[in-house]
């Protein structure tokens, strides 16, 4: 009763707990692959920070690198 009652409601697949079971994995792997990816990018710009304050700094005290 319960899942034509989903069904008559518009929810579909996402009426079963099987549907409920599968959008809750698939939301769990966006999360994980989201926070990995971040990781990825906040290691990137502090890298990036690191490497253009030193340029920066070292441009400053006269020492030309020809890439700036």
């Amino acid at each position: 009763m319960l899942n034509a009652l989903a069904l008559q409601s518009g929810l579909g697949p996402l009426g079963s707990p099987v549907g409920i079971l599968g959008v809750l994995v698939v939301l769990a792997v966006v999360i994980l692959v989201g926070r990995f990816l971040l990781s990825m990018a906040w290691r990137l710009v502090v890298i990036g920070l690191i490497v253009i304050g030193t340029l920066y700094v070292l441009g400053l005290l006269g020492f030309g690198l020809g890439i700036l």
